[in-house]
């Protein structure tokens, strides 16, 4: 299969990953048509900011009939849920690759739902990509511009004609392909995109038990403490089955940083303080670079 042969998309979930998914196909490639499965009021909000040319509700193999590209953008239990029905009613010809944020447990799911070599083949992804606020109310099709996308598995996958399309099209709508394997990929998200969520939920919830009558401390708040907790807008519904898949890492990550803590509550009355702030300095530098 060539890039040019994936003629039509089935994205499964039609909210802010998946319908910015059917916005940048649309605005970046030619020749696809692109079909979404939701719940009705979701499906058809997706069709009206036309990030998909046709929705489908309800029964999931008509959604999935004739299918090249089959793109799963449901939170990781809905997907974990969904992917032995998946497996049945894809196309042999078909590529199915998902967006959830963690990967071991997808991963070890489709091994064992998609062993047919005759079959649909799976492809393990993840977006570096997204916003606080979800929906499709929120999609871009310049969401994925510019930033990484995982793509788990082993280099031999790489040279599959179905993965080698879809890797063109990631190029083609503004993405950066980045292979790793699924218990890498947990383990550094876990510390660059889980732990900031569970510290940004953490400062919010400290400083919102000590607000007073007059919305002390918070009205003496600059622009950057608005920064600092962009992160704390996000829903609990988004964030549940992150954490539950990635328990481990996380509980680790976790004890780490309190030493962390520890470590810089000992510095305080001390010059040795400077030297986090330079480490600190140095690894903002590395992201601006980004």
């Amino acid at each position: 299969m060539t890039a040019h042969l994936i003629s039509r998309v089935t994205i499964l979930g039609t909210g802010l990953i998946g319908g910015s998914f059917g916005l940048a196909l649309r605005k970046y490639t030619t020749n696809i048509h692109v079909f979404g499965w939701d719940r009705p009021e979701v499906v058809r909000e997706a069709q009206f900011r036309a990030a998909i040319d046709q929705s489908f509700s309800g029964d999931l193999a008509p959604a999935l009939e004739n299918s090249d590209l089959i793109y799963i953008a449901l939170p990781i239990a809905a997907t974990l849920d969904l992917l032995p029905e998946i497996a049945r009613h894809a196309p042999a010809h078909a590529l199915v690759t998902d967006a959830c944020s963690t990967k071991v447990r997808i991963t070890e799911s489709a091994e064992e739902h998609f062993s047919n070599e005759r079959g649909p083949l799976f492809l393990g992804g993840h977006p570096m990509a997204g916003r606080e606020l979800s929906g499709v109310a929120h999609a871009d099709a310049d969401l994925f511009r510019g930033n990484t996308y995982a793509l788990i598995g082993a280099s031999a996958a790489q040279e599959n004609p179905r993965v080698s399309a879809f890797a063109k099209i990631l190029e083609k709508i503004g993405a950066r392909p980045l292979w790793l394997g699924a218990p890498q990929h947990d383990y550094a998200v876990g510390l660059a995109s889980h732990l900031p969520q569970l510290m940004a939920v953490a400062l919010a919830g400290f400083l919102y038990d000590r607000l007073d009558e007059n919305g002390l401390p918070i009205t003496l708040a600059g622009p950057g403490l608005r920064d600092s907790l962009r992160l704390a807008g996000s829903s609990y519904g988004t964030w549940r089955d992150i954490v539950l898949t990635n328990q481990e890492v996380l509980s680790a990550a976790l004890d780490l940083f309190a030493r962390r803590l520890d470590d810089l509550r000992e510095k305080l009355g001390s010059r040795e303080l400077e030297g986090d702030f330079d480490a600190a300095n140095e690894l903002y530098k590395l992201l601006r670079g980004l």
